[in-house]
């Protein structure tokens, strides 16, 4: 149970830390206002309180929640590439490294990658 709760704080403190260091190291003019985006997007989880239970640590969101889904992340990941649209482009970066975050910790957790 301890293992399972330090799993767990680590897959969210990598949702503050990494976003942290690719703010810092790729957007070091505005880093701030590019960590706030990224950190925002963290919203995507509000999709977790249409599911019952609302938390279950043994289950994979990927796949599962409705902004988890596939076609949802494909959409993410295209928002990465959108040209002379910076703040857009931030927005996917940070929902394509959530999802993948997320996907990490099915892959610990579960041993799948999706639901």
């Amino acid at each position: 149970m301890a293992l399972e709760a330090n799993i767990n704080m680590l897959h969210i403190s990598l949702h503050f830390i990494i976003p942290a260091i690719i703010a810092g190291f790729f957007f070091r003019k505005s880093w701030r206002l590019a960590y706030f985006i990224m950190i925002a997007t963290m919203l995507v989880d509000l999709d977790h309180l249409f599911a019952n239970p609302i938390y279950d640590p043994s289950r994979c969101s990927i796949g599962f929640h409705h902004l988890h889904r596939l076609w949802f992340i494909c959409f993410y990941i295209a928002m990465c590439f959108v040209p002379k649209m910076p703040k857009i482009r931030l927005i996917g970066i940070g929902l394509t490294l959530h999802m993948f975050l997320d996907a990490i910790d099915c892959q610990v957790t579960n041993g799948v990658w999706m639901n």
